[in-house]
């Protein structure tokens, strides 16, 4: 799988056990959860285009660079949310389109229920992001969606990954890239990531599973 990048830091490892750990508490969760995000957004952006700025610092003059490309963040809801909270953070101006997918417990089968975008060009840089890619199916929905309007530059950004979602995003859309901060080692019976983290929606909102 070249086009899926596991992102190596030691801040992300350092965060990443503290967010599968089943007793870390909801404010813990919500700060790691942010400190994952953004980095695995820098390492995401690191192909940016960039064009001149001139700009005058206290002294003199100066050419200085800004990023040309307009960035779509796609958070898939409720989890993807998360992730957009703390991208914002660091990059304030990125534009956001929602897709809503809600994932039927027993059949691990995604519906739609609500999508909202800006314009978006061919030249814009999509960037969906989904904390758990575990079957692939809420991503795949999101790339059928946005392949619909026309879009090629989608790359994906995930904390935690499942070979079994990654093999079938990949096989159908193999020229995607894909950014996660772990790759584990199965899915359940279930269909969650094991080891993982559990429902990360849940964990970073702090509402009941049950």
């Amino acid at each position: 799988m070249d086009r899926v990048t596991v992102v190596k830091h030691p801040l992300i490892e350092h965060s990443l056990t503290i967010l599968r750990d089943k007793d870390t508490a909801l404010e813990e969760f919500r700060k790691h959860s942010a400190v994952v995000s953004k980095i695995l957004f820098l390492e995401a952006t690191k192909d940016l285009s960039l064009k001149t700025k001139k700009i005058e610092t206290p002294l003199i003059e100066f050419d200085g660079s800004e990023v040309s490309e307009k960035i779509i963040l796609v958070p898939v809801l409720r989890a993807g949310l998360a992730m957009l909270f703390a991208i914002q953070e660091l990059f304030p101006t990125v534009l956001v389109g929602l897709i809503g997918l809600e994932r039927d417990e027993k059949t691990a089968i995604a519906r739609q229920y609500y999508q909202k975008f800006p314009k978006i060009t061919v030249l814009d840089k999509v960037i969906i992001v989904d904390p758990m890619l575990a079957t692939g199916g809420s991503i795949d929905d999101t790339l059928e969606v946005l392949k619909g309007k026309g879009i090629t530059n989608i790359s994906v950004i995930s904390v935690v990954s499942a070979p079994e979602g990654l093999e079938r995003v990949i096989k159908k859309y193999p020229q995607l890239r894909i950014f996660t901060a772990a790759v584990d080692e199965k899915l359940n019976d279930v269909k969650y990531i094991v080891p993982g983290l559990g429902d990360y929606g849940d964990r970073y909102f702090g509402t009941d599973v049950s």
